[in-house]
């Protein structure tokens, strides 16, 4: 059973570009509402966390799509008067819309987090730039290593009785505490880390590196799969007209631009498509057992 995220890491980085690409550099309201919808869907492959991440979006979304209004009040369609000024349908349409993209582009970045891990990393940018590779790597490694050892640290000091968040001033302080401590283990760490790799005489010769990954048929085409989506999808762009103001105005069901659509929807549920038929798959072997 081989799922996505478990393809070339060239291919899956080229995948992740594209769909991401495609939803920051448009404002049609379709495309967007597929991206969205897909990515939330191709993030919940790998998310454990519950509902957490999805409320902070919601929030996220709520608040981006009500400042436009607020600040922009261009349009001829007037809802009603905040403070003497007019909030617009088409300044809150437009709004929503740049919310939805800015979360979609969130969601598809944090599936790209979970499936690329320092190793994958280290494949795609070791020839071209080690140093940077390296650095890339023992960042996305850091951020999830923080995280735990703050809990750690949080536990601990829970445990000894020395943090106490039952007002303010006692969990700020019990805050500063647990993060000086992790500030401080961060640095010692950073230093160990130095001199374990000189001792063992990085950047003294030229590197080696070890290839796990394989390019194969399957990653090729997905490469071209993503290809020959993002060109469909430019043709269809450019032929749906979207103007926001003074009035809305939208030519979004071209016969171009529907053939645009149903390939961006494809791309963007491609690794839900290819993770679904190898779990029916995996199901079927091991009931044929």
């Amino acid at each position: 059973m081989r799922e996505f995220h478990e393809y070339n890491p060239i291919a899956v980085a080229v995948y992740y570009l594209c769909v991401t690409a495609v939803t920051m550099f448009t404002m049609n309201p379709i495309i967007i509402g597929i991206s969205l919808v897909a990515s939330i869907l191709n993030y919940a492959l790998y998310a454990k966390g519950g509902v957490k991440p999805h409320l902070f979006s919601l929030i996220l979304f709520v608040i981006l799509a009500a400042v436009n209004p607020l600040v922009n009040h261009n349009g001829m369609t007037v809802l009603f008067y905040l403070n003497d000024r007019p909030i617009t349908a088409e300044a809150a349409i437009y709004g929503a819309v740049a919310a939805g993209m800015t979360v979609a582009a969130l969601y598809w970045l944090r599936a790209f987090s979970k499936a690329m891990t320092s190793d994958k990393l280290l494949y795609l940018f070791g020839r071209l730039s080690p140093k940077l590779s390296l650095i890339l790597s023992m960042a996305i490694r850091y951020v999830e290593l923080l995280r735990v050892r703050w809990r750690k640290i949080q536990s601990s000091q829970r445990a000894l009785g020395l943090y106490d968040d039952g007002n303010l001033i006692d969990a700020v302080r019990g805050r500063a505490r647990v993060l000086s401590i992790l500030i401080t283990w961060a640095l010692e760490n950073g230093i160990i880390t130095a001199e374990t790799m000189d001792a063992r005489g990085y950047g003294t010769g030229r590197r080696t590196s070890f290839k796990l990954y394989h390019i194969r048929m399957r990653d090729i085409a997905i490469i071209a799969v993503c290809a020959a989506a993002a060109t469909i999808e430019i043709v269809g762009l450019n032929a749906a007209a979207i103007e926001w103001y003074p009035i809305i105005e939208m030519k979004l069901f071209e016969p171009v631009s529907i053939i645009g659509y149903t390939g961006f929807g494809i791309l963007a549920i491609l690794p839900v498509i290819i993770n679904t038929k190898e779990a029916i798959r995996w199901r079927y072997l091991r009931s044929a057992s």
